[in-house]
């Protein structure tokens, strides 16, 4: 650990001084104005040295309490020191001190830089809620942010790369705040001298082999003495990608309105689209339904092949896939429709009324008293759960004609990768065909003891809360029900 001393600031007038700390300060007032708890991200750095610094006097001043949360990565020799340190500074402030330990895995095959950064913004989130807190500030500046938006440019990132940070995002129930994005290096590095502050020098920073550090010490050093305040400008150039791309989501929110559908996204509606808009609307989509941004290049397979028309065929994305069915785009869970079935036959005692969680099945079923059309109490008799075996008769409507269940998968647009589930059995007659509802031929259309069966899987797919529940790819069952369960 290298602890640095200030040097002073003896050639900078009393006025600049002054105009540094209230830049520093005045964005750190609106944040901390209302009095609730608020944390800090603090390794121990010059940057967030700085800003544990300024918040404690703006906290003094507001009431708010003010907590330090520190990640400890194991990757330096030095880890250790860090953490007695920053524990320590946060002591000499008055500052609650949270600490967590991440342990790296090399053999995941994901990056170390971006495994460290997903397990330590994973670390804080739960530290600040274990501290009460709902609202972490970062100590990231201008100088980040003109190095992430090159960096992004380089890599051929399009407009949400180039938005680099935003000021504020909300994640994992929490508001990120970056309250210094508008202030450089230089600024902080002064407020860090003007205070005597301490803070340690991470080796890494200095280690030509990562990319943001080549940026950083040869590259953006030359383009600012051909072109002064490129930092400035290159944050100018986050600023306005970002405006644009809150544009793009509007209209992204707009198209989807018009083309969305129960099980999906209705292509041919989508396809009528302009190939910017196309791409624009997808994008959205999939990342609503994957809950992150989707790979460029599943969005590009998808502009050059999903066409209105086209025969069922499914796309490999994270945590499952994406599927066309009778030209509706579907999110498929992982594990969905992969030809592992549900158990064999399975003996079930039904109870009463109620939701009765089916063990080994996936979900629960739900029964609940109809006045109307049902099947009666007295049939829920010698009931077992059963995969399909192929060759099943059913008939969802009264007055219509037993027929094959695969048929009748296919009548309801039920894709292949949906049909995979357990079947209720009473004795050897199928009665319940979870999405289809109850087989027709044990319905009664009034009279006592009559009850209707709803089937709710356990996990909802894509994690859309508008789904919660329903069987992706099926239709509403066909029998009438009082209440939804």
């Amino acid at each position: 650990m290298t602890g640095c001393a200030a040097t002073g600031a003896t050639t900078t007038s009393r006025s600049d001084l002054s105009g540094v700390i209230e830049a520093l300060e005045a964005p750190l007032r609106r944040l901390l104005c209302d009095g609730r708890p608020v944390a800090v991200a603090f390794s121990g750095g010059l940057d967030s040295s700085a800003l544990i610094h300024a918040t404690a006097r703006v906290a003094a001043a507001s009431g708010a309490a003010l907590h330090a949360l520190h990640v400890h990565h194991g990757l330096s020799v030095h880890a250790d020191d860090w953490l007695a340190h920053a524990q320590a500074q946060s002591a000499a402030l008055g500052v609650a001190f949270h600490t967590a330990r991440v342990r790296l895995d090399p053999a995941t095959g994901e990056g170390i830089e971006a495994q460290a950064r997903r397990l330590r913004y994973a670390a804080l989130a739960r530290l600040a809620r274990e501290a009460g807190c709902e609202r972490v500030l970062l100590a990231h500046h201008q100088d980040d942010q003109a190095e992430t938006v090159l960096l992004q440019a380089l890599r051929g990132a399009g407009l949400g790369g180039l938005a680099a940070m935003p000021a504020q995002a909300t994640r994992a129930g929490l508001a990120w705040c970056r309250p210094w994005l508008g202030l450089t290096r230089a600024a902080l590095r002064t407020y860090a001298d003007m205070y005597g502050l301490l803070y340690v020098e991470d080796e890494s920073n200095a280690d030509p082999r990562h990319a943001r550090n080549r940026l950083r010490h040869q590259v953006l050093p030359a383009l600012d003495a051909g072109f002064p305040g490129v930092s400035g400008a290159l944050a100018q150039v986050a600023s306005q990608a970002q405006e644009a791309l809150a544009c793009l989501d509007e209209l992204a929110a707009l198209d989807l309105a018009g083309m969305r559908v129960e099980e999906g996204l209705a292509v041919a509606r989508w396809h009528a689209y302009s190939p910017p808009r196309r791409s624009n609307v997808l994008r959205s989509w999939l990342k609503e339904v994957l809950g992150q941004p989707a790979p460029r290049s599943l969005v590009l397979r998808l502009l050059a092949q999903l066409q209105p028309g086209l025969a069922p065929h499914r796309w490999p994305a994270p945590g499952g896939a994406v599927a066309v069915y009778r030209d509706v785009l579907q999110w498929v869970p992982a594990g969905e429709g992969e030809g592992k079935g549900v158990p064999g036959a399975v003996l079930w005692a039904f109870d009463g009324l109620g939701v009765h969680q089916v063990r080994g099945m996936g979900g629960s079923l739900c029964v609940e008293a109809v006045s109307g059309l049902g099947v009666p109490l007295n049939r829920l008799q010698g009931l077992s759960w059963r995969r399909r075996q192929g060759g099943e008769q059913f008939q969802r409507h009264p007055g219509g004609m037993p027929r094959s269940l695969k048929k009748v998968f296919q009548e309801a647009g039920v894709p292949a990768w949906a049909r995979d589930v357990p079947l209720l059995y009473a004795g050897e007659a199928l009665i319940f065909v979870p999405g289809l509802g109850l087989d027709a031929r044990c319905l009664k259309a009034s009279g006592d003891g009559l009850v209707a069966l709803q089937w709710h899987r356990d996990n909802a797919a894509g994690g859309n809360a508008g789904q919660a529940g329903k069987i992706k790819g099926f239709p509403e069952p066909v029998q009438p029900s009082a209440h939804v369960c």
